[in-house]
């Protein structure tokens, strides 16, 4: 019952906050325009981030006595928000947004042994690997939430069903805090999206999208998902299968075609080539690629689900059907994009 309270104030501080920051918003010129890679036609707010950072606040500040071990992720996680608010504002450099990124990511692993991929052994060189190994995965997750951002609802309803898929996980195995922290972060984002819908919009911008990404790669890293060591490491990879998909399918598209050659191109590099422009150039309408993304999102999570009690092998036949899946997701996309545009000539 508490934790149902809590995730009503968080709903309804995200819902209320997002009407004020709309009109400042507008009142300090931090808006989205139309043109480019961008599928929208009005200047937009960008402050949506910052209603479910709120919400989130909110909160937590009810359970702040047993935040001991997530308060490192939350403080960083917030470093991560305000650095998107400056992106949103003043724009930075990819390098910069970068440096910053992996700074922040490298202090918190530090700080917070908890938050790390374990899988090797324990000596300075093992260690080293891990590290590498984890700051490739935070700022990764973080920034292909980023690239997911591009349709109204995509990126905080997929965060949703994520959250959700994580939280029975934790409920099964009784790690209540996430589960907790995961609750209120859904009832967050829910309070975000009827603004996202509705025709007086309001976006995640890049502070809440790699706010996101950022809370979503640092729930995966400390939850326990399972008792086999491998199958811990393949459920975070199935539940966040969609951005990691979009990400290398965009990035693969993108070096066949000749787009981008170095990291920094990578980076700054915009088009529209990510996953759900593509389901909307075969023929999708907005809304009908985002609920085909939440269907791919959702199936993967309930594979997730399903093996977390099994052991490496059966985690790793999922693991291979989620990428023969995302193969002919990509193939089909690829054939389709082609025909149509050959019958466009």
């Amino acid at each position: 019952m508490n934790t149902l309270i809590i995730s009503i104030i968080a709903f309804f501080v995200s819902y209320l906050s997002l009407q004020i920051l709309k009109k400042i918003a507008f009142r300090f010129n931090i808006l989205d325009l139309p043109g480019g890679r961008k599928v929208h036609k009005n200047a937009t707010a960008l402050l949506g981030g910052a209603g479910i950072y709120l919400g989130l606040l909110c909160g937590v500040m009810f359970i702040l006595k047993d935040m001991a071990i997530f308060f490192p992720v939350f403080i960083a996680a917030t470093l991560i928000l305000i650095l998107g608010l400056i992106e949103d504002i003043r724009k930075l450099s990819a390098k910069q947004r970068l440096f910053c990124q992996l700074a922040i990511s490298l202090a918190l692993i530090l700080l917070s042994p908890e938050v790390r991929v374990s899988f090797m052994p324990a000596n300075t060189f093992g260690e080293i690997i891990e590290i590498i190994v984890t700051l490739l995965w935070i700022v990764g997750v973080t920034n292909a939430y980023n690239y997911l951002d591009g349709l109204d609802g995509l990126a905080a309803g997929s965060v949703i069903i994520n959250l959700f898929c994580f939280s029975v996980i934790l409920y099964a195995t009784t790690q209540h805090l996430i589960v907790v922290i995961c609750l209120i972060l859904i009832a967050a984002c829910l309070g975000f999206l009827p603004h996202n819908f509705s025709k007086n919009k309001i976006f995640l911008g890049e502070a809440g999208s790699t706010f996101l990404g950022y809370m979503l790669a640092c729930i995966a890293l400390i939850g326990n998902w399972a008792e086999d060591s491998m199958v811990k490491l393949f459920i975070p990879i199935l539940i966040l299968g969609v951005p990691i998909f979009d990400m290398i399918f965009t990035t693969i598209m993108r070096i066949r075609d000749g787009k981008v050659r170095t990291l920094i191109r990578w980076l700054t590099y915009g088009g529209k080539d990510h996953f759900h422009h593509y389901l909307v150039d075969i023929g999708l309408s907005p809304r009908g690629a985002v609920i085909f993304i939440y269907s791919i999102t959702l199936s993967l999570g309930i594979s997730a689900i399903m093996v977390s009690n099994d052991k490496a092998f059966e985690g790793f036949l999922s693991l291979v059907q989620a990428a023969i899946i995302a193969g002919i997701i990509a193939t089909l996309i690829v054939a389709g994009k082609h025909r149509r545009s050959g019958w466009n000539k």
